[in-house]
C-alpha cells in the first residue's frame, strides 16, 4: 500500500460504512466461535497505569471471561512498556502489574486457559519492531489517527519516538502470538488496520519461509465490542486520573462514598434520558449493568425518589454484584507467590511462542545463521 492508501484505510476504519462492515464481521466471528472455538486465538490487554475499575469490567473484562468460557484460547498482555509512551516515569509499575493480574483472576479468568504476560519480559516480541518498522514510513505513522489522538491527549508535549511507533508496537503484540481476533471498541479499529497493513506488507515483501503456503502472520480481525459506553461518576469519561471511577477492588464502604458524590441533576423525578440527562442516565445504566434490570424500568421504580434513591440503588447493585469478585480478589492479593507463579508461567509460554515466530521471521528474511 502507498502512504496515502494506508492513511485512507486507517481513517476509513472508523467510518460508518467500515463500522457496519466490522459489525458484520464480528457477527460472523461470534457464530464461528459457537461452532468451533478452537479456530481462534484472542489477544487483548491493558496498560498498568492504575487499578482497574468497573468501566473496564463492563466494557471488556466480562467479555474476556465469556470468550474464555466459550473455549477461545486467550492471551492477555500487561503492556508495561506502553506506560512510558506518554509519560516520564513508570510509577509503582510492579505493584500495578500484579494488581492487574489479581483483577483478571478475580473476575474469573483462568490461567489454565489464558496466557498472562508482561510486555517487557518478551524480548523476542519487541525485536519484531525492527523488521516491522521497515514496513511503514514516518509519514504514515504521523498520519495515523491513533498517534494523532494520543498526541493531542498529551497537551502539547513533544512526541516521543515510542509514541510515534505505538501502532507498530501494538501490531507486534498482536502478530507475535498469531492472534486472529482482537476485541476492540470502534475507536480502536485503526490499531487493527495497521496490524493488517504490516502483515500484508511482510507477506508481499518476504513471502513464505521454507516454501510453506501459509503466511507467517494471519490477518487479525476485530471482534467489535457493543458494550454500552460507561461514563465516570461525574458524567465525564471514566478515568483513573480523574478519580471518578469505582475500582473493582474497592470495599463496599469506599464504593458507597464514591457513589454518594456522583453527579445527578436538580430534577427529582428520575427518567432514563441519555440525550438530555446524561449523568442520571449513566447512573441508571451502571445500575442496569450490575442488576440485569432495564434502565427504563429502574427509573420508573425510583420515580420521584430523586438522586438519593438512585444512588442507593446503584450502591446496592454494585456491591452485590462485585461482592464475590472482591472476596476472591482479597484472597489472591494475599498470595503473592501464586500470582508470581501464574505470571512466570505465562511469560514462559509467551517467550516460547515469540521465539518460534521470530525464527519464522528470520527465515523469511534470510537471516538464519
Amino acid at each position: 500500500m502507498s502512504g496515502k492508501t494506508v492513511e485512507t484505510a486507517l481513517e476509513n476504519a472508523t467510518s460508518e460504512a467500515s463500522l457496519r462492515h466490522a459489525r458484520g464481521v464480528s457477527a460472523k466471528i461470534k457464530s464461528a466461535i459457537a461452532a468451533d472455538p478452537s479456530k481462534f486465538r484472542v489477544l487483548t490487554g491493558d496498560r498498568p497505569t492504575g487499578n482497574l475499575h468497573i468501566g473496564h469490567y463492563f466494557g471488556s473484562l466480562r467479555n474476556r471471561v465469556e470468550l474464555q468460557r466459550a473455549g477461545v484460547e486467550t492471551w492477555v498482555l500487561i503492556a508495561d512498556y506502553q506506560v512510558i509512551t506518554d509519560r516520564d516515569g513508570t510509577g509503582p509499575i510492579k505493584d500495578r502489574v500484579f494488581s492487574l493480574l489479581t483483577d483478571y483472576l478475580a473476575v474469573g479468568m483462568d490461567p489454565e486457559k489464558t496466557t498472562f504476560f508482561a510486555h517487557s519480559q518478551i524480548p523476542e516480541l519487541n525485536e519484531l519492531m525492527l523488521p516491522f518498522l521497515s514496513l511503514v514510513t514516518d509519514a504514515e505513522l504521523r498520519r495515523n489517527p491513533t498517534v494523532k489522538a494520543e498526541l493531542e491527549a498529551t497537551d502539547g508535549r513533544p512526541m516521543s519516538g515510542l509514541l510515534l511507533t505505538y501502532p507498530v508496537h501494538q501490531a507486534a503484540d498482536i502478530l507475535f502470538c498469531k492472534a486472529n481476533i482482537v476485541p476492540v471498541g470502534k475507536d480502536q479499529l485503526p490499531h487493527l488496520e495497521q496490524a493488517r497493513v504490516i502483515a500484508d506488507r511482510f507477506e508481499a515483501r518476504y513471502g513464505h519461509p521454507d516454501g510453506s503456503e501459509q503466511p507467517v502472520f494471519p490477518r487479525p480481525q476485530a471482534l467489535l465490542s457493543e458494550a454500552e459506553t460507561v461514563l465516570g461518576l461525574d458524567g465525564t469519561k471514566m478515568s483513573k486520573s480523574k478519580g471518578n471511577t469505582i475500582e473493582i477492588g474497592m470495599s463496599a464502604d469506599e464504593t458507597a462514598k464514591r457513589i454518594k458524590k456522583a453527579v445527578t441533576d436538580s430534577d427529582r423525578h428520575i427518567t432514563y434520558d441519555p440525550a438530555h440527562r446524561p449523568e442520571v442516565a449513566n447512573l441508571l445504566l451502571l445500575t442496569s449493568l450490575a442488576s440485569g434490570e432495564a434502565p427504563e424500568a429502574i427509573a420508573e421504580e425510583i420515580g420521584d425518589g430523586g438522586g438519593g434513591a438512585l444512588k442507593g440503588r446503584l450502591t446496592e447493585a454494585i456491591n452485590d454484584y462485585f461482592a464475590p469478585i472482591r472476596a476472591r480478589r482479597a484472597q489472591l492479593e494475599n498470595d503473592r507467590s501464586y500470582l508470581e507463579q501464574v505470571l512466570h508461567a505465562g511469560i514462559a509460554r509467551a517467550r516460547e511462542q515469540a521465539q518460534t515466530t521470530l525464527s519464522e521471521v528470520h527465515r523469511a528474511l534470510g537471516m538464519s545463521y
